[in-house]
């Protein structure tokens, strides 16, 4: 009688131990999923984001994260000068640069002397 409550701990120390195991290795899956779907994509958009910031020079027209258009009138270290209409400017910190625009024209709806021709 004693030999099989032996016998019996041991098998349910064993199946604790593989239920263990299979935790573990689904907390890493989900941990390596985690990493390659959300925290290296937003670590990947924050690099370019600082590659882009650091590459601005005046007379770029950007996009504020706040919604204004403007164009780069001076650069200091963290902060920018933007003027958004003529003879007013705006400081800001770098980082609220969301975006460099193209063209200008396209986006205030000035059309171009090629787009005013074929109205």
């Amino acid at each position: 009688m004693f030999i099989n409550d032996a016998f019996a701990a041991d098998a349910a120390t064993a199946v604790q131990g593989g239920a263990l195991g299979g935790t573990l290795v689904q907390l890493a899956l989900i941990l390596l999923i985690f990493y390659f779907f959300l925290i290296r994509p937003q670590q990947k958009k924050m690099r370019e984001h600082a590659a882009m910031v650091n590459a601005l020079k005046v007379g770029d027209n950007v996009l504020l994260s706040s919604g204004i258009y403007g164009k780069v009138s001076k650069i200091k270290d963290d902060k920018i000068s933007v003027e958004i209409a003529p003879s007013v400017e705006i400081l800001v910190d770098r980082m609220t640069i969301g975006a460099v625009v193209d063209d200008m024209a396209k986006i205030s709806g000035k059309a171009t002397s090629k787009e005013a021709k074929r109205k």
